[in-house]
């Protein structure tokens, strides 16, 4: 398989991909981050709602929450004097994709055999 960056994006856009997933991953470190994605998975939220979920205060939520937001992990819209939060799961899937290239894929028994007749 060739490597993710060739396969998926045109090589100028090679060092902005690699800085993403730098910056999601970086996001994600953190079980927080990860516990607010966990929760915009059923679907947006307030950011209120959001801070109700946890003990810390809402400014420590509002961090995480712009920390996410920095990585394009979720997106932000206001509707008078709210704040909603839903996941972008265009980032969510591309990482997806990225990581994907580590799996092992299968190989059958005839490509097997072929590739050992063309050894020979």
């Amino acid at each position: 398989m060739n490597n993710y960056n060739e396969f998926r994006y045109p090589s100028k856009l090679k060092e902005v991909m690699n800085i993403a997933i730098q910056d999601s991953f970086k996001a994600m470190s953190d079980p927080v981050r990860r516990e607010i994605l966990v929760l915009l998975k059923g679907g947006k939220m307030s950011a209120g709602d959001i801070a109700s979920r946890f003990t810390l205060t809402h400014a420590t939520v509002s961090h995480h929450l712009n920390q996410l937001k920095k990585a394009d992990l979720i997106f932000e819209t206001k509707a008078k004097n709210f704040v909603f939060y839903e996941l972008n799961t265009t980032v969510l899937d591309d990482l997806l994709f990225w990581i994907s290239q580590f799996k092992k894929t299968e190989v059958s028994a005839e490509d097997e055999i072929s590739t050992l007749e063309e050894l020979q």
